[in-house]
């Protein structure tokens, strides 16, 4: 009996080689054994039938990002989508890195910057985006809880001036009461019960939509948990819970940011605000998709 090697096999059956592996871990190729850490193929093998079709369609955006991050993949929809929301976000909260010097950082993991003064936050800020992006990628099919937020927080602010202030805490609640945009919000000792009610709440749907995920960030940023940093987590939050649920994700640009601002503020009057601004935003992700040829629902 001849024995193929995993992307022999792959290119058989015109499959990514992730997948012939899924299939011989999941002993769904009979004869298939592992040799140390090579899976051998009988050469007769018969391609696996794909038990649900539509649910590993949907879930092609998440193997493709989990994919490309493994093979550190460059040009693909990880590359891009980390450069565009990292880019979008730290823009939205003051940073003054160009899109190019961003796309710059996490290529070459160098600051080419001439002629100019660049804050070191904002670079800081950078990095650490880039690899929450990969937490959230990494912790995509997890629930959602405590720990990954203050997670995603602490890695955010790692290393950045406001880390070394005694009263800004890193990875975890805020000490002094802070406001968002002229509006009071959840008072440092109130923060941990709201925050573990809300999880409680929304952990108990067993399927969200776009709107349960939107109406978590709404009520995330109004309780506003962390002294700074809490927008950019908030919107990690709604990458991830977008990922696990097979619903295209969206990135806010500049030119929906005041729309995005609105609907924030009067999600609990008129949703379609900012329902309808994050569907705008989620047709410009469908078109990478498109681009990349990646299937979506």
């Amino acid at each position: 009996m001849r024995y193929l090697s995993v992307s022999e096999t792959a290119e058989k059956w015109n499959l990514s080689e992730r997948s012939v592996r899924n299939y011989c871990a999941q002993e769904r190729i009979p004869g298939a054994f592992l040799s140390g850490k090579t899976w051998k193929i009988p050469e007769d093998a018969k391609k696996p039938e794909r038990s649900n079709k539509k649910k590993e369609t949907a879930n092609m955006l998440l193997d493709r990002l989990t994919e490309e991050k493994a093979d550190q993949y460059s040009g693909g929809i990880y590359h891009k989508t980390q450069i565009e929301l990292t880019y979008n976000s730290n823009h939205m909260e003051g940073s003054r890195l160009t899109h190019e010097q961003t796309r710059y950082i996490f290529e070459t993991n160098t600051v080419g910057i001439e002629n100019e003064a660049v804050n070191v936050d904002d670079v800081l800020e950078t990095v650490n985006h880039f690899r929450c992006v990969d937490l959230v990628i990494d912790q995509a099919k997890s629930v959602l809880s405590e720990k990954l937020i203050k997670e995603l927080h602490l890695i955010l602010k790692t290393g950045t001036s406001d880390s070394r202030k005694d009263w800004f805490v890193v990875g975890d609640y805020k000490k002094m009461p802070n406001e968002v945009g002229g509006m009071e919000t959840a008072l440092p000792e109130e923060v941990p019960q709201k925050i573990k009610l809300l999880l409680t709440l929304y952990n108990k749907k067993e399927k969200k939509t776009l709107e349960d995920i939107l109406d978590f960030h709404v009520k995330f940023e109004r309780i506003h948990p962390f002294q700074d940093g809490n927008a950019r987590v908030g919107r990690l939050i709604m990458l991830k819970e977008c990922l696990k649920y097979n619903i295209v994700p969206f990135i806010i640009e500049d030119d929906l940011k005041m729309f995005y601002y609105r609907g924030l503020r009067e999600w609990n009057h008129e949703k379609g605000y900012l329902r309808d601004t994050c569907l705008t935003a989620q047709d410009r992700y469908k078109a990478y998709l498109d681009y990349f040829r990646i299937p979506y629902l």
